[in-house]
């Protein structure tokens, strides 16, 4: 029966990928992929040779329709990205709901997920957690982003380029002040670490670059409220100064304390400021 496999493919070492995964590949009719060449490299070790079609972001509609097609003529696909279990994070979302619309079984062949390794290794609460993907690239969405996460209190994981750690370990300690964080890097890799620091701490070590490798981050989650708890107009004040004393301007320090108590930035500021 022909049908689209989800297949997932190592992170960083080839020797996570299953003996299922490699007779998945095996069998298919053709492999849709993020990047051929990268999936290229994985096809040449284990010795599979299969053709396949590019599928990403710039020409996921017009690809996936055609992918659409091919199956539903009695052809099989399997689905890979270039690390990781596809569709996570990734346009692979768009096929796999395509395939669905069409009346096409999707089977699953699991493999690594970065973003549930980093939380294994990270020693942190994870009996609940939220995974947000990448930040965005332009500051307003950023913001928005990392604003609407002030309250939560479940764990948080995040991807980020090496390239661009710095300044994301800075947006984050502006949003969230200081709390802790893991930042793991090379999973399943030579170079595999684990950073267990403060986010203040990091934006110190790290708030310039340094690091190197594919990076999750892992961010404890707010700390959360009694119900019954009512927070004061001195309590906000006192939250925006310690926040201040933590490194945080006056004005993010109000912006934060206004999030989390629902006082006035502005009203909060001019108390900093001793108007």
């Amino acid at each position: 029966m022909s049908k689209l496999y989800v297949v997932g493919t190592p992170i960083g070492n080839l020797g996570d990928f299953s003996p299922r995964a490699v007779e998945t590949l095996n069998e298919c009719d053709f492999i849709a992929a993020e990047d051929t060449r990268v999936t290229l490299k994985l096809l040449n070790h284990f010795g599979i040779k299969k053709n396949m079609v590019s599928y990403f972001e710039h020409n996921r509609r017009e690809r996936g329709e055609m992918i659409v097609s091919r199956i539903l003529s009695g052809e099989s696909c399997a689905l890979v990205t270039d690390a990781g279990m596809p569709a996570i994070s990734d346009p692979g979302e768009d096929l796999v709901k395509l395939c669905h619309e069409n009346g096409i079984k999707v089977e699953s062949v699991p493999g690594p997920c970065a973003f549930t390794t980093a939380l294994a290794l990270s020693g942190m609460p994870s009996g609940r957690f939220t995974f947000e993907g990448f930040l965005s690239v332009n500051k307003p969405s950023r913001r928005e982003h990392l604003d609407s996460l002030v309250s939560e209190t479940r764990t948080m994981l995040f991807y980020e380029a090496p390239h661009k750690l710095g300044a994301t370990l800075k947006d984050m300690y502006s949003a969230f002040g200081d709390r802790e964080i893991a930042i793991v890097r090379e999973i399943t890799k030579i170079h595999e670490e684990v950073i267990k620091t403060t986010l203040s701490k990091s934006v110190e070590l790290y708030g310039n670059g340094g690091l190197k490798g594919e990076i999750v981050l892992v961010i404890h989650g707010a700390e959360p409220k009694e119900k019954d708890e009512i927070i004061t107009f001195e309590d906000a004040v006192g939250l925006a100064r310690k926040s201040a004393e933590n490194g945080l301007s006056l004005s993010d320090a109000a912006k934060q304390a206004a999030k989390i108590s629902g006082f006035k930035k502005g009203d909060i500021y001019k108390k900093l400021i001793g108007e």
